[in-house]
């Protein structure tokens, strides 16, 4: 097999790992090939208007498992194939001098073993960072059951290293995934957050200490393959966050791939806005200083389909607003749906000139479609509004189904890329009304 099929093979095996973000990291050439661009992530555009890439690719998609939810597990009748070291290396700085690529992502299936398949990475990356002097961004996925031995020289090597938890409990792994367990996963995760915490130590005694995965580490979960409901999940991110001090928590939308009767039905849609709302509250979980009990709860466990969790919670506590722009704190700002953290900034920096209006605050940026359900200035709502739950979830609701949804069959399907005039009105209508009852 050519380096072109193979690498036909195993860069379409890696598109279902989302996993794949901002560097998170800038680091200079040092006299080798390549740099990392803190700014710089798969397919997207640094600060500067340069367009960064990364190499997405999987070392192998041989695998020993046989996890129901994956294309490549080992049941499946699909084209394998698998780089060796040397070739991945050579190919990744062959399309570095092509200015094909800034960087390389690289996970790989399960080949004999963990160990074995992360020293073969181990090798490839080597090459990389001592062969050719490469410093661009390298992000590796460590093997779940991998030695703590290997984990740690690969945080030493790249600049991220993270570890898929794949499902969002113990249980949905060992009826989906029974080769791999928790233990296995979150082993890696703690010895990845030790090596940060200690080179960050070192970082404070010794100016030139070398470094471990500088760029943090992240994890990715499958939505929609298993029962579990929103409120579990965001809890789950929030205690992966507070114990592993991770990056980011990747969610990706169940896709149907193989027929199992362990999974939902193959003709099953992807739940998209469900992530799309995952996304959502992980926002607030690291920029807003919310808690997941804030956001949802054992009895309301799952997110609104017609309303951000943002304004969600804001209505189920309506006896804190409305807040006075001019004099509140700035942890009271964030939680005001329409205002986001550079905006509450930018509020907190302007009142100490002069009291803020509606007409300020639209200039700033302020998305006053939302807040002026929330908020007085100088002691005064907007004009032609009046602060009320009932009120303001109906305004809300309409406004959000027209600009992120399309209402088909009666349901919402998923974010529109689409005009959405035509939306249905009367169901629109009647959809809020029921959830008012419910807010």
């Amino acid at each position: 097999m050519d380096m072109y099929e193979k690498l036909t093979i195993l860069t379409d095996a890696a598109k279902y790992d989302v996993a794949c973000t901002s560097s998170g990291i800038s680091r200079g050439s040092r006299g080798g090939l390549g740099t990392a661009v803190a700014a710089g992530i798969c397919h997207s555009w640094s600060a500067d208007g340069r367009c960064i890439s990364l190499l997405k690719v999987l070392f192998t998609n041989y695998c020993r498992y046989d996890c129901a939810f994956c294309i490549n597990r080992k049941s499946n009748d699909v084209p394998r194939a698998a780089f060796t070291p040397r070739e991945l290396a050579d190919l990744t700085i062959e399309f570095y001098r092509r200015n094909y690529i800034e960087g390389l992502f690289i996970s790989s299936g399960v080949l004999k073993n963990a160990d074995y398949t992360m020293e073969q990475m181990i090798k490839c990356v080597r090459i990389l960072r001592q062969e050719y002097g490469f410093n661009g961004y390298i992000h590796a996925k460590a093997i779940p059951g991998a030695s703590r031995q290997l984990v740690e020289i690969m945080g030493s090597l790249v600049d991220r290293v993270s570890v898929n938890i794949e499902l969002p409990s113990e249980a949905s792994l060992k009826k989906l995934a029974p080769q791999k367990s928790k233990a296995n996963i979150l082993t890696p995760m703690k010895t990845i957050a030790d090596g940060q915490a200690q080179a960050k130590y070192e970082m404070v005694k010794y100016r030139h200490a070398p470094r471990f995965a500088p760029a943090g580490q992240s994890t990715q979960m499958i939505i929609g393959a298993s029962e579990e409901s929103d409120f579990h999940i965001l809890r789950l991110s929030q205690a992966l966050y507070d114990k592993y001090k991770l990056k980011r928590v990747f969610f990706s939308a169940y896709i149907p791939l193989n027929d199992d009767r362990l999974l939902p039905a193959k003709d099953t849609k992807p739940p998209l806005l469900r992530e799309h709302r995952l996304y959502q509250a992980d926002w607030l979980l690291r920029f807003y200083g919310f808690r997941a009990e804030e956001i949802l709860s054992e009895q309301d466990s799952m997110f609104n389909p017609l309303l951000d969790p943002k304004c969600n919670w804001a209505l189920n506590n309506m006896h804190l607003f409305p807040v006075e722009v001019n004099t509140a704190p700035y942890e009271m700002l964030l939680r005001v749906p329409g205002i986001g953290v550079t905006g509450a900034r930018r509020i907190v920096a302007a009142r100490k000139m002069a009291w803020l209006d509606f007409d300020r605050l639209k200039k700033m940026g302020i998305v006053l479609k939302r807040a002026q359900y929330f908020i007085i200035c100088k002691g005064k709502a907007a004009q032609y509004v009046t602060i009320d739950k009932e009120k303001a979830a109906q305004m809300l609701i309409s406004t959000s189904a027209k600009d992120n949804f399309n209402i088909t069959a009666g349901d919402v399907t998923q974010l529109s890329f689409f005009d959405t005039d035509r939306l249905n009105e009367k169901y629109i209508t009647a959809k809020a009304e029921r959830m008012v009852v419910n807010v």
